[in-house]
């Protein structure tokens, strides 16, 4: 499918490639400039001619009537001096409206002018009035959300004009919301009974056949937000291929095929997982099966558009609902993290680059899943996430056929602040070589200790793997989860991770989005994250659905520039940690100093013995050597 090219954002382009839209761009001849000025020559014209025939009276008039006429030629100058007055009052009006009324339906996108007569043809006087009634209402939701405190020239104002505010009763039911009964049981079964801001906003919008858009925080059920109505529209019409649900991590994709599965128990969904670090084979033999819903990071999705058969990927064709949840990952045109240990596999070519990384755009395996789809105008685009970036928020201005109904776009809490008032955020100053060090003693701290989960982060592979053998060395229960590890050993470390047989978490960023763990009570940020984003994903672990939670970032003596970048992201400072009775610092230079080192060294060893090189590993090698 040809892509076009969306306008720039913040130094960004976003390619749509069909996402929401249905229809070229528009001409040239629809630009602001024919816009503002297409009545200018008839008002200019007007005045020359009342000009004329006050001149060519006057003529003929005696010397009393030559005064009348000076009197009325100064003013009738006055008067054209006051019509170009208004004229440039009325492009000054338009130019401050034009970019906020751009979403306007079709039906009065492109009037001759901001404030024009009604014209003596009575169809058109009442085409005009209608196109004047729905700009006076878009000018009132302008001004209402500037009576809120948003300025009209911020970008957020502009978002906010757009944004159709979710139900806020916490009184509302899902049979309030339209859900069919066998679903409202299926989700009290799941102790799920009242719908959350974004599953009261969307689910209704969703049924009623919108594209949609929703933006909510961490933890804000949006997997209920799209599952519901997804699954209450395939029970009326259970055909294949029905819904496919792209999202960048194969531990979400699994979070999700899970949710899938538990909220359908009642009926026979039949779902597939397409993901990264299995077998090719055994998937495209269920693709070609045509399952009811996929769930599918994009790269291994794309792989199998590129390399199978119609017969495969055919069914891919009759898709009615397709989700790009985590959008803002999907979407993003430029790597969120250059770490190249991060992407690949420990030093091995990685086929699936964007399953499960942390780092490289997606956005090409994303277009080529989406080529492979039907068009935008038959099928239901869904897109969520907990940040709504300014590449997102443009696919809501896409050009649209006038058949089709509107983009809905829910944003709940997306411009109040990122963090829940639940979550405490703290730093801690820490030297750079001795990081590991001051961990150790932090996590063995008599409330830390006493935490049923903790997620450490890490920004790189080769962090998560060293800390992984460190921390287990050192006597903690502790687990990992990275690119660099096979996909069975990673479910089954966030399997004992959830099953509390392993109570530390030690995880790059793939561990940063969706996957919810309610006995979470803790985050610690080894390295600070290189972009506030990311930051929001890591903290948005604990603190979950009103639970309350800690998020601890360890700060060098380089990470004050990224912290600050933080502080203003998530608008309050990080408080300095401190625990009643512990002095840190003390407990490092007593204890943790000599026995971190002692295993510190044992750790680098093992990583080193377990190295593969050449496809085998190191320590078979040395065995092979000694004998």
């Amino acid at each position: 499918m040809p892509a076009s090219t969306l306008p720039k954002t913040d130094g960004k382009v976003v390619r749509r490639s069909g996402l929401l839209s249905a229809n070229p761009p528009a001409s040239d001849s629809d630009d602001e400039s024919d816009y503002l000025d297409s009545d200018e020559p008839r008002k200019k014209r007007r005045v020359r001619q009342d000009a004329a025939e006050e001149e060519s009276s006057d003529e003929e008039s005696s010397d009393e009537s030559e005064s009348e006429e000076s009197e009325e030629s100064e003013e009738s100058e006055g008067e054209e001096e006051e019509a170009e007055e208004d004229e440039d009052e009325d492009k000054k009006v338009a130019a401050q409206l034009l970019p906020k009324v751009a979403h306007i339906p079709s039906t009065f996108s492109a009037p001759s002018r901001v404030r024009s007569r009604v014209p003596t043809d009575d169809k058109t006087a009442a085409t005009a009035a209608a196109q004047k009634k729905a700009i006076d209402e878009a000018v009132r939701a302008i001004a209402a959300g500037d009576a809120n405190g948003t300025a009209p020239e911020d970008p957020a104002a502009d978002a906010a004009a757009n944004v159709l505010a979710a139900p806020t009763d916490p009184n509302t039911t899902f049979d309030a919301i339209s859900v069919k009964p066998w679903l409202v049981r299926s989700l009290s079964n799941m102790a799920i009974r009242r719908p959350t801001a974004i599953q009261k906003g969307c689910i209704p919008a969703i049924l009623r056949g919108h594209d949609c858009i929703g933006g909510s925080r961490t933890g804000s059920g949006k997997t209920v937000a799209f599952a519901v109505p997804i699954l209450q529209a395939w029970s009326a019409d259970p055909s294949a291929i029905f819904a496919l649900v792209l999202t960048p991590t194969r531990e979400l994709a699994l979070q999700i095929y899970e949710q899938f599965m538990a909220i359908s128990a009642p009926q026979p969904l039949k779902a597939l997982l397409v993901t990264g670090g299995a077998d090719m084979r055994p998937q495209a033999i269920a693709l070609a099966k045509n399952p009811h819903i996929v769930i599918a990071t994009p790269g291994r999705l794309a792989d199998h558009i590129r390399t199978s058969g119609e017969d495969t990927v055919g069914g891919l064709k009759r898709v009615r609902y397709v989700v790009l949840d985590e959008a803002d990952r999907l979407l993003t045109a430029a790597p969120t993290l250059p770490d190249a240990a991060s992407r690949g596999g420990g030093g091995k070519k990685n086929k699936n680059r964007s399953d499960g990384a942390a780092s490289g755009s997606m956005l090409p395996d994303v277009e080529t899943c989406l080529s492979a789809l039907p068009p935008p105008t038959k099928r239901q685009t869904l897109l969520f996430t907990a940040t709504v970036t300014p590449e997102v928020r443009a696919l809501k201005t896409m050009p649209r056929s006038a058949d089709r109904l509107p983009v809905f776009v829910c944003e709940v809490e997306t411009h109040a602040p990122a963090i829940p008032a639940t979550l405490t955020q703290c730093h801690l100053t820490v030297p750079v070589t001795h990081r590991e060090h001051y961990l150790h003693a932090f996590l063995s701290t008599a409330h830390n200790a006493a935490l049923p989960a903790v997620i450490v982060f890490v920004n790189r592979t080769s962090t998560a793997a060293y800390l992984h053998h460190l921390l287990r060395l050192l006597g903690h229960r502790v687990t990992a989860l990275h690119a660099a590890l096979p996909q069975r050993q990673r479910t089954d470390n966030l399997g004992r991770f959830r099953a509390a047989a392993a109570r530390i978490l030690v995880a790059t960023d793939v561990a940063a989005r969706g996957l919810d763990i309610p006995e979470v009570a803790l985050v610690v940020n080894y390295d600070v994250p290189r972009l506030p984003d990311d930051y929001i994903h890591r903290v948005g672990r604990t603190a979950r659905a009103g639970r309350r939670g800690e998020a601890v970032t360890f700060v060098g003596q380089r990470d004050v520039d990224l912290v600050l970048a933080i502080e203003a992201r998530v608008g309050r400072p990080l408080e300095a940690w401190s625990e009643e009775g512990v002095n840190l610092e003390t407990r490092v230079t007593k204890e943790a100093l000599k026995l971190v080192g002692e295993k510190k060294r044992e750790a680098l060893l093992e990583i080193e013995e377990n190295r593969e090189v050449g496809g085998k590993r190191k320590r078979g090698m040395l065995k092979l050597r000694a004998t």
